[in-house]
């Protein structure tokens, strides 16, 4: 009741020194043009939602105009927020324990509904512990970096480019061209999904399998988990039985190649194949299959916006793409020495993951009254049940923090260079892009996704030189942010 009556008069919730502007539901002048949270309607434009928290907000002073939050009567308070030092203290006090944040589920049902809701996705507390110490030594960085496994990584990737090479040139042969317009990002998701199967869970899957039947199987269940995120929210009624998966005949075919694909993963273990001769046999097979749902829909996502995003902006600074070229050029195997070498990939890389992360926002849910502290010693309650989503993608697009001021170029543009003054002044540990997340539920999957990048990306430079056919760069996001365009380049094999 203090709760209801406490919104009916419009207070406040959030106390402390870093102060939180309200955007009104009923006030258009103070938030964008769309409804500031999903609906049916919008549920396709999540990166929009987050952006009309902060549409109106440069009339408010100081950190308010980065920190917004919508209450409506009878529901927990939603917070939003792209100030990168909030983030950081949110993320820093998430984990299990007394006065901590939980990641928060919501947003995540759809997932849990496909993959199982016990995974290290979903669970929180306890049970989420139980997921990581089950998954640590399998997505250790001393386990992934070396070059025993780079070299069965590489392997996967000159093998299936080797093949798509061999179609172009009888493609070029035939038309008497030297180029051809290509969507680059259904390619690159083959490879990583080869390299998941083959190198790190073991699985023997024929590789045109995975091209015809698997991927587009995936490909259908994550636009089905997004779909079923918003239509959960929108089930009021509880008396109601929900939809079957089988009520369509395409998704249901889809959801057993998904077990199909799962049981040739997990089959793997018993000969201590790949990543599984790093798990415990203290695990059973029931407390690590719904996380290899996961990482096969989860992870494919993931490291396909990582690369595709890469690539993408690549074809658009040829400067660029020419020094990533001069420092691969002469690689013959990409060995950990030689990955570790080439600098500006790296920065590629890591502009890539600041400018378009894939994990565009971050979910975390105040179980309790919470404290957080920033750097600055600077603190703020979060009230028990107040979800806060952390809007990485706006974070790091901001002026204030990321622009010319503070690193030398323009927060909105593509400026790998920016990572070489932060390292030569030894800022580059304070600029954190979130791209992984940070603290104790940073992505398990971080040094995979680093690995598979490195390797493909740097592979398609030394193969190819590209060109974007489109000017814009613009995003589409769903469980992951895509370029819109599909990553389409105008390609031409480089000459030995």
């Amino acid at each position: 009741m203090f709760r209801i009556l406490r919104q009916l008069c419009c207070i406040n919730p959030f106390k402390g020194d870093v102060p939180v502007s309200r955007v009104w539901i009923t006030r258009p002048a103070t938030r964008g043009k769309i409804l500031p949270f999903p609906t049916r309607g919008n549920y396709h434009q999540p990166i929009d939602i987050l952006a009309t928290f902060f549409a109106k907000a440069d009339t408010d002073r100081g950190r308010a105009k980065h920190n917004r939050y919508l209450e409506i009567p009878g529901f927990d308070p939603l917070m939003v927020t792209r100030d990168p030092e909030v983030i950081r203290a949110v993320l820093t006090a998430t984990g299990a324990g007394e006065g901590r944040l939980d990641r928060d589920t919501m947003p995540s049902t759809g997932i849990a509904r496909a993959t199982g809701p016990d995974t290290l996705l979903f669970s929180n507390g306890p049970e989420w512990q139980t997921h990581r110490k089950a998954s640590a030594k399998a997505f250790g960085k001393t386990s992934l970096f070396t070059d025993d496994v780079f070299e069965k990584f590489e392997h996967t990737f000159r093998t299936n480019v080797q093949q798509r090479i061999t179609e172009l040139e009888h493609y070029f042969e035939s038309t008497t061209t030297t180029e051809i317009e290509l969507t680059l990002e259904p390619e690159i998701k083959c490879i990583m999904m080869e390299m998941l199967l083959f190198n790190f869970f073991g699985a023997k899957v024929e590789p045109q399998d995975v091209r015809e039947r698997y991927i587009p199987a995936i490909d259908k269940i994550i636009e089905h988990i997004v779909r079923d995120t918003i239509d959960q929210q929108f089930e009021f009624n509880p008396f109601r039985k929900r939809k079957k998966n089988g009520c369509d005949p395409e998704l249901e075919c889809a959801f057993a190649l998904f077990e199909q694909l799962t049981d040739l993963s997990m089959a793997a273990r018993s000969e201590g194949a790949c990543a599984w001769g790093r798990v415990d046999d203290k695990w059973n097979d029931e407390d690590l299959r719904s996380n290899v749902k996961v990482f096969l829909a989860g992870a494919l996502e993931a490291t396909t916006s990582y690369a595709a995003w890469a690539v993408s902006h690549l074809a658009r600074n040829p400067e660029c793409q020419q020094r990533v070229f001069n420092e691969v050029r002469s690689i013959d195997s990409f060995e950990t020495a030689a990955i570790d070498e080439a600098q500006h990939l790296k920065n590629v890389l890591r502009e890539t993951l600041r400018l378009t992360p894939s994990l565009y926002f971050l979910p975390r849910k105040a179980v309790t009254d919470t404290w957080i502290t920033l750097s600055d010693g600077s603190r703020l309650l979060l009230p028990a049940g107040t979800h806060v989503l952390l809007d990485v993608w706006h974070a790091n697009r901001q002026q204030d923090f990321w622009g010319v001021e503070k690193t030398g170029y323009p927060a909105d543009e593509f400026h790998p260079e920016r990572w070489e003054a932060a390292d030569k002044t030894g800022h580059s540990k304070e600029y954190l892009h979130f791209g992984f997340g940070h603290g104790a539920r940073v992505c398990p999957g971080k040094h995979l996704g680093e690995l598979e990048a490195s390797l493909v990306v740097g592979g398609i430079v030394k193969l190819f030189e590209f060109e974007a056919v489109e000017e814009r760069n613009d995003p589409k996001a769903g469980v992951s942010t895509k370029p819109m365009d599909g990553t389409l380049v105008r390609l031409r094999l480089r000459q030995p």
